[in-house]
């Protein structure tokens, strides 16, 4: 499906609907339920945006990630991240060949989609080495520079209740990802389908929904959506009201929030509420739109004080009171 598919923008974004309810009913074949986290991975997806998946172990993280790089037709690695591991484990290094010869061995970032499995169990040094791949798209190995494949895509897992031997991952790291999305636990129901279909020889024949071309179509397509100013105006401002002692902070960010978000925020706000609108068959973002997204962009980019923590203030009252 490339742009010459489409006769209009518009006829685009009603494809880019289609293939969001396509992927849904395809991923819903294996993920029983976290329809919200399914949802919000295919949105940083198709805004090119990598997201951090919290939650604590059982709750099918990998199965997710996996079961999405399936249905996309994308190339799909998983790193275990551990205390050991070295930069050189995951960007790739350089080896000596038969003609000895130097050849650059390339590491399991070379992927479209990239599950970083417990990322706060690494040191800092090779957590960089993930950060300039995230960023830039390219790693760079003995001075060379080598791009990695498009699209790329990064789905990081931590587990927010187990913290020893782990390596907390600095604000500046975890600006680089667009959405940080909880998992829970499945309900009482759900977890009757799963246990029934993980414990009997059911199988599962997963169709590509969506190519790489087309993924590559949507990302350009999203950033065309145009937006009207008072809903871009409102992102900006609900990013700049998390900002403690600024013109436009609310009392609740005054006395709990030591740190509020940065520009990146407004920014993956907008592209987020394009991206919503777009899969809901709107044409354009309105507020409910940026509201819809705005808790998985602002949970990670605001520090909660002593005071917030003394209180059980959680990023998410903090998030709700802005609203």
């Amino acid at each position: 499906m490339q742009q010459t598919a489409y006769k209009s923008d518009v006829e685009a974004v009603d494809g880019l609907a289609k293939a969001y309810r396509d992927l849904s009913k395809e991923i819903a074949k294996v993920i029983v339920g976290q329809d919200d986290v399914v949802k919000a991975v295919i949105i940083s997806l198709f805004s090119n945006g990598h997201s951090l998946l919290v939650g604590v172990p059982g709750l099918a993280k990998t199965l997710l990630v996996s079961t999405i790089a399936d249905v996309l037709d994308l190339d799909f690695k998983r790193i275990q991240f551990t205390p050991d591991l070295m930069p050189s484990d995951i960007t790739g290094s350089e080896i000596l060949d038969e003609d000895r010869h130097f050849k650059f061995n390339r590491g399991p970032l070379f992927a479209n989609i990239v599950l970083a499995d417990e990322i706060n169990r690494t040191p800092p040094k090779t957590q960089a080495a993930l950060l300039e791949a995230m960023q830039e798209r390219s790693v760079t190995v003995s001075g060379q520079r080598h791009l990695l494949p498009n699209p790329f895509f990064v789905l990081a897992t931590q587990n927010p209740i187990e913290q020893e031997g782990t390596y907390p991952l600095p604000e500046a790291q975890l600006d680089r990802f667009m959405f940080n999305i909880p998992l829970d636990y499945p309900s009482y129901e759900e977890e009757i389908q799963v246990v029934k279909s993980t414990t009997s020889e059911t199988d599962y024949n997963l169709s590509n929904i969506v190519t790489t071309d087309q993924i590559l179509f949507f990302q350009k397509l999203i950033r065309k959506i145009p937006i009207a100013d008072n809903v871009l105006e409102y992102a900006v401002s609900l990013a700049t009201r998390t900002r403690p002692n600024t013109d436009k902070a609310t009392d609740t960010v005054n006395n709990y929030i030591s740190w509020g978000a940065g520009p990146r925020a407004s920014q993956y706000l907008v592209l987020g509420a394009k991206c919503n609108a777009a899969i809901n068959g709107k044409y354009s973002p309105d507020i409910e739109d940026v509201q819809a997204i705005a808790k998985y962009v602002l949970r990670h980019r605001i520090v909660r004080n002593y005071k917030a923590e003394a209180e059980r203030i959680t990023e998410e009252n903090v998030i709700e009171s802005l609203f």
